[in-house]
């Protein structure tokens, strides 16, 4: 199914364009500067702002205004017992509805000759909007040809193994996972505590692949952010608060199965960028190939008159006076946009996200070698469908995409992220108990 194209007038919450990247605005002067949060009061009233539910039709933390903070984890299953998966998620939603509403799991000053049930960093913080989205991926469907829970014939057709795209260096270690979680909050540790709560709680049952944290910045729904790469990012993504648009773009329907719908599709894609690589190319050239001025945001498309808006659509169809496409045959914009893509459109919801320095090969001339930035783009996406969603549009800007030669995808899965969950109810319940 399509999605139709909306450019909505807001873009608060989230942030970026198909492959593209949520970084870290610059921060101003320091004596000037507000804090991102007013100091914490321990109020009912406060704590109320800083709590969203959990139970519901659809998960939390897909359509929610995005927080400052993410934690991704992924894990694989060591279990081969429905009955130990059930008991996994049932622990997990009963944990992630009291971590959701900054309930302890258990007493901190309990018997001392007992492990705590909680691990207590956050006691005294709000819950600073934490939401957890869970995700089933193919792998815990058939492992290897091994139908391990006796759900490979309920695996939604949706649920397909992401192709190899030109480009990719797929480091194992941080690609798939039988089941996924997502934190995310405006408080970094209150993220890292809940996802620290559910690998205890999957002990003996479930052990952690892979994990990736992230940020984006500033909380002014009238400001779209700077990626790392300087530029915003923002522009072209669905509605989320029109439903029928949502309906088209981002929930399943009933070809997934009951357990599904009002489900949806998740990819996730932690994507390294050649920073340095980056800086040094000349601002014309890093403008030709996003497909957009740096400092308005703008499309090239739009009149160079110092107020063309970054809301102003693109016009694909321009030309300069040779007759050449205004915005490049292969701009960042122009391969993620609708129009180049059938209408396809896909809920995207990053962050930014920073591990220090590693050693690197850059892909492109000059080839350089050695300690670099290893910072990027921890590039998540909803979509009700991944095979007219994201595999449709990455495939091409994979092979055509300017961008690529700052941008390597180095890890991630796709998962189905079940509808939400009833109170009394727990995750994926009727995909487990049919």
């Amino acid at each position: 199914m399509s999605c139709p194209f909306h450019t909505p007038a807001s873009r608060r919450g989230f942030l970026l364009g198909a492959g593209g990247v949520a970084g870290l605005a610059a921060a101003g002067g320091a004596a000037e500067a507000k804090p991102h949060l007013p100091p914490l009061k321990q109020t009912a009233a406060l704590q109320d702002e800083r709590r969203l539910p959990f139970y519901g039709a659809h998960q939390n933390g897909i359509l929610t205004p995005i927080q400052a903070h993410t934690y991704f984890a992924a894990f694989d299953v060591a279990s081969d017992r429905r009955s130990d998966l059930i008991a996994l998620m049932k622990s997990w939603t009963e944990a992630a509805a009291k971590l959701t509403q900054g309930v302890d799991l258990g007493p901190p000053d309990g018997d001392p000759s007992k492990t705590p049930s909680d691990s207590g960093e956050v006691l005294g913080l709000p819950p600073s909007r934490l939401t957890l989205t869970f995700g089933l991926g193919p792998s815990l469907f058939a492992k290897e040809g091994v139908d391990r829970f006796g759900l490979a014939s309920r695996r939604p057709a949706a649920l397909v193994d992401l192709p190899r795209f030109v480009g990719d260096q797929l480091i194992p270690a941080r690609t798939g996972g039988d089941l996924s979680v997502q934190a995310c909050s405006d408080d970094p540790q209150v993220n890292l505590h809940a996802v620290r709560q559910l690998m205890r709680l999957a002990d003996g049952v479930a052990k952690v692949r892979w994990v990736q944290n992230g940020f984006v910045p500033g909380y002014d729904p009238k400001v779209t952010p700077r990626n790392l790469m300087g530029f915003k990012d923002g522009t072209m993504n669905p509605s989320p608060t029109e439903p029928s648009v949502m309906q088209a773009c981002v929930w399943s329907g009933d070809e997934g199965g009951a357990w599904m719908k009002g489900g949806t599709y998740a990819v996730v894609r932690p994507i390294r960028i050649a920073l340095e690589h980056w800086d040094r190319m000349h601002l014309g050239f890093q403008e030709q190939t996003v497909g957009r001025r740096k400092v308005s945001g703008a499309p090239l498309s739009a009149a160079d008159d110092g107020v063309a808006a970054e809301f102003t659509p693109l016009d694909l169809e321009a030309t300069d006076k040779n007759g050449d496409p205004i915005i490049p045959e292969n701009a960042h914009v122009r391969l993620a946009a609708p129009q180049s893509n059938d209408g396809a459109q896909i809920l995207r919801r990053g962050y930014a996200y920073d591990n220090g320095v590693s050693f690197v090969a850059e892909r492109w001339p000059p080839w350089r070698q050695g300690m670099e930035l290893d910072a990027g783009l921890l590039f998540v996406c909803y979509q009700r469908d991944p095979r007219t969603g994201f595999i449709k549009i990455f495939d091409k800007m994979s092979k055509f995409d300017m961008m690529n030669q700052f941008v390597t995808h180095i890890g991630g899965g796709l998962f189905a992220c079940p509808a939400g969950v009833r109170e009394g109810g727990y995750l994926a319940e009727g995909l487990l108990e049919a």
